[in-house]
Formats: structure tokens, C-alpha cells, sequence
């Protein structure tokens, strides 16, 4: 396979995407004692919240360095990272609630303020990944990106969500920041 075919390889861009929840998975089943329901809601929560930056991020990489093929590369391959985000979104939400092991706990924690607004950019996502395809793209038309443009007040909830629920916040806010850089490189852009 040329080095151009392996570039273009979506399989191979997803095998790369699953390894951190394989690491994840394998690390909390071969050694739950050292690596924890702890280890796993945070690193798959990391997981998620950092390839929703990348995919927030490449509007403006294009914006930026324009028609390189590399900008091409991650315009193409754009929902597959927000979707991925979202895997690992669901991954953290599934570790949360198997946690919990009934639904009362996570129904009285969801008025919560922290998990309120983890469960509301949750439900977002939702509508964004099951969309995130040709077929939907087709039907839904100009539709499409007006949906899609509830991944900017769903990143807001999720960085939020983050601060909130975090044992020390510095992370989440280091994190909001730059979701705001992205955010203010973007809006700049776009305008210029």
C-alpha cells in the first residue's frame, strides 16, 4: 500500500482513534486495582474532550493555511474525529452510569450542576453524531450545518461539565482556554 493509500485509509485513521479506549479498557480490566472506575471516567472524558478540539480546531487550520493537502486531509476526515469524540463521550457515559449500577443515583445526581451539564451536551451530541454522514448530509441540505452548529454550545457544556466535575478544575480550565482560542482564531478568520 503507497504512502498516499495509507493516508487515505479510513480503517486505518479509526484503528488509530480506538487505541486510547483499547489502552483504557485493557488497563482497567488487567489491573482494575491500580487503574480504576477513577482512571477510566477521567482518561475517557479526556479522550472525548480532546478530539472535540481538534475537530473545533480544523476550521480554523483551514482558514489559516488554506488549500494544503494536509488541510484537505483533516477537512475530509473532520467527522470522523467529531464522531470518535463522541465514542469516547459515550464510553465516558457508559462508565458513569454501569458505575452507578441503578438508575436512582444517576437520575438524583442529574439535577446536579456538574452532571446537569454532562448530560445536556450529551444529549447534543446525539443528534450530531447519528447525522454525521453522507445520507444525512444529502437530506437534511442547508439543514445539515445548522445542526451541526450545535457542536459550539454543547463544547461550552462539556468544558463545564469538565471544570465542574473535576477533583482540581486548572486542567479544565487550561482547556477552556484554549476552546476559546480556537473560538476567537475562528470567528477572526472568518470575518477577516
Amino acid at each position: 500500500m503507497s504512502a498516499k493509500a495509507l493516508a487515505a485509509s479510513r480503517p486505518l485513521l479509526w484503528l488509530i482513534l480506538a487505541l486510547p479506549g483499547a489502552w483504557i479498557l485493557g488497563r482497567w480490566a488487567l489491573t482494575p486495582d491500580a487503574y480504576g472506575y477513577g482512571h477510566a471516567i477521567g482518561d475517557s472524558g479526556d479522550w472525548a474532550a480532546w478530539l472535540l478540539l481538534v475537530t473545533l480546531a480544523v476550521t480554523p487550520i483551514r482558514l489559516m493555511f488554506r488549500n494544503r493537502k494536509w488541510t484537505q486531509w483533516l477537512i475530509r476526515r473532520r467527522r470522523d474525529l467529531g464522531v470518535a469524540s463522541f465514542a469516547y463521550a459515550a464510553g465516558h457515559t457508559i462508565i458513569y452510569v454501569v458505575n452507578k449500577a441503578a438508575l436512582a443515583p444517576v437520575l438524583e445526581e442529574a439535577g446536579n450542576a456538574d452532571m446537569l451539564t454532562g448530560w445536556l451536551a450529551f444529549a447534543l451530541f446525539v443528534p450530531l453524531a447519528i447525522t454525521s454522514n453522507n445520507v444525512s448530509m444529502r437530506a437534511l441540505k442547508r439543514g445539515w450545518k445548522r445542526l451541526h452548529r450545535l457542536v459550539y454550545p454543547a463544547a461550552i457544556l462539556v468544558f463545564v461539565h469538565w471544570a465542574l466535575a473535576a477533583f482540581d478544575p486548572i486542567t479544565a480550565y487550561i482547556h477552556i482556554g484554549i476552546l476559546a482560542a480556537i473560538e476567537i482564531v475562528r470567528f477572526w478568520l472568518q470575518r477577516r
